[in-house]
């Protein structure tokens, strides 16, 4: 059975920092890149960042390049997003999912609200 299960989201303040992580079960993490999605009120859900399943390759939406990290332990199957700066405007559900490139298998965590607000 697979399973993606986020945590780490919460109640911040601007320019505060949280770190989420998603641990996968269920299938070989190592073969999937791994994805982090948000979703605000009243918006599409939209990608924030990527890692390959080696984890030799990352990448970012614009707006959160020098802010936010993504990496991933294979060992622990987790994916972690390491958020600094943070913004109201970064407020969201936080949605982990995992592609297999090879099967086309793509699976959803139930996501983590995080809110940014003084």
């Amino acid at each position: 059975q697979v399973q993606l299960v986020e945590s780490g989201g919460g109640l911040v303040q601007p320019g505060g920092s949280l770190r989420l992580s998603c641990a996968a079960s269920g299938f070989t993490f190592s073969r999937y890149t791994m994805r982090w999605y948000r979703q605000a009120p009243g918006k599409e859900r939209e990608l924030v960042a990527a890692i390959t399943g080696t984890g030799s390759t990352t990448s970012y939406a614009n707006s959160m390049k020098g802010r936010f990290t993504i990496s991933r332990d294979n060992a622990k199957n987790t994916v972690y997003l390491q958020m600094n700066s943070l913004k109201p405007e970064d407020t969201a559900v936080y949605y982990c999912n995992a592609f297999g490139w090879d099967t086309h298998s793509n699976y959803w965590g139930q996501g983590t609200q995080v809110t940014v607000s003084s």
